[in-house]
């Protein structure tokens, strides 16, 4: 009876791994029919930017809000740590290398996926399950080229664009905390930051991430939406399983991506 227990428990993994695997393939070839289909996109760049208008300018207030808050955080748990160093003239270093490196890049990601690759997974999964892409298909009209493209390409544009602005409000944040409300020297909080953060190191590090997590949001996004089962449960599935997948692909190649650009530092 144990035997029997333990070949259906292996049965059930063997089940799930290979299933897992076919998805993975699947995916990979949906990435590859999406870039080279892209050219329609980027003949008629009015589609790109009206795409990036939902997926990035919708999402400013979320984005801009969120990073004001994390480097108002930052100011004040940084300036209390320091503090205990007798370091509080570095709190601008702390405050700009933590959002540019880090948390400007990995927290924007996780929102850009919550409230954009969200939005796109359900947009294109009610467009499946009321047959408009079967309707295009009968029109002689790629639903590849003209739905999926677009959006990816909208996401991979935004999210860089969008970590920037997240890393940007943040150190203002920092800066209300830090000068304003608690009275670091201003000149002090601007002149170490700009000795310690390096363009290449720091700056061009991050803009990779997160463009790096772009390419990954939109991609789940579109293809969440493009397999997802034409019904309201398949639907709210894809959308679940966009933000649960996309939190967890971020999360690991920050790791991955972070170990490889600092293991010579």
């Amino acid at each position: 009876m144990m035997f029997g227990r333990n070949a259906l428990s292996l049965r059930g993994i063997g089940a799930h791994t290979i299933d897992a695997l076919w998805r993975l393939g699947y995916a990979t070839r949906f990435l590859g029919l999406t870039i080279t289909h892209s050219g329609t996109s980027l003949r008629r760049p009015r589609l790109i930017i009206r795409e990036i208008y939902y997926t990035g300018v919708l999402s400013l207030v979320i984005i801009l809000v969120s990073g004001l808050f994390v480097g108002m955080v930052l100011g004040f748990q940084g300036y209390h740590t320091l503090q205990t160093y007798g370091s509080e003239s570095a709190l601008g270093v702390l405050v700009a290398l933590s959002l540019v490196r880090e948390l400007g890049p990995v927290v924007s990601a996780l929102l850009f996926a919550s409230r954009a690759g969200s939005a796109v997974t359900a947009e294109v999964g009610l467009m499946k399950a009321t047959e408009q892409l079967a309707a295009m298909e009968m029109m002689a009209v790629d639903p590849i080229a003209r739905v999926m493209a677009p959006r990816f390409w909208a996401g991979v544009i935004s999210m860089p664009l969008l970590a920037a602005m997240f890393s940007a409000m943040g150190v203002f944040g920092g800066y209300l905390v830090g000068v304003v409300l608690i009275g670091v020297d201003q000149g002090t909080f601007w002149s170490q930051m700009q000795a310690a953060v390096d363009f290449r190191e720091d700056v061009l590090n991050g803009v990779i991430k997160s463009c790096v997590f772009g390419v990954a949001i939109s991609w789940i996004a579109v293809f969440e939406g493009y397999d997802a089962p034409p019904t309201a449960e398949g639907v709210s599935g894809a959308t679940t399983r966009t933000v649960v997948t996309s939190s967890l692909a971020v999360l690991g190649l920050d790791f991955i991506m972070t170990a490889f650009m600092f293991q010579g530092v």
